[in-house]
């Protein structure tokens, strides 16, 4: 399984934790159950295989992390999302934006032009190009804002 894969599945899962607070505990280890897991369908990022441990882990950690975290990043996606509410955001693309903003923050391993490229180009299975744009416009402004405070990666120019 790629992390393209794990990311995927660690989007999917954040967006049952929105639907069912309290799922990144005890759903979350249903889901990783072998014979669940294999019922699952291609869509849902299980055509790779049974996630290996680290992969197991990583998306766990986004899962549990977005959901700890859920209001400072939700503070963020407001603040870059001028004008709108967290009510008018579909609850795919609140996701999809959480789990790159966690992974900005919090994750050493995932550089944060990767985070906003592989949003955008997960986005772009689940969203129309509008919301798309409307991600990469957010996600943009949100990575720009940190370099604005001494991080040091940003959005490659045109994304």
């Amino acid at each position: 399984m790629t992390r393209a894969a794990a990311r995927e599945i660690a989007v999917q899962l954040c967006f049952a934790d929105s639907e069912n607070p309290g799922f990144s505990g005890e759903g979350l280890d249903s889901f990783f159950e072998k014979e669940y897991f294999s019922t699952l369908p291609p869509e849902t990022g299980a055509e790779g295989g049974y996630p290996s441990g680290k992969q197991r882990d990583y998306i766990r950690g986004i899962v549990c992390g977005v959901a700890g975290h859920r209001d400072e990043i939700d503070g963020y996606i407001e603040k870059f999302a001028r004008g709108w509410k967290l009510s008018r955001i579909s609850k795919t693309a609140l996701a999809v934006m959480r789990v790159a903003i966690y992974e900005t923050l919090y994750v050493d391993d995932v550089p944060a032009g990767v985070a906003v490229s592989e949003a955008v180009e997960l986005a772009k299975s689940y969203d129309v190009p509008e919301t798309v744009s409307f991600i990469n416009g957010v996600l943009g402004s949100f990575i720009r804002s940190l370099g604005e405070t001494g991080a040091s990666e940003t959005v490659p120019a045109g994304e």
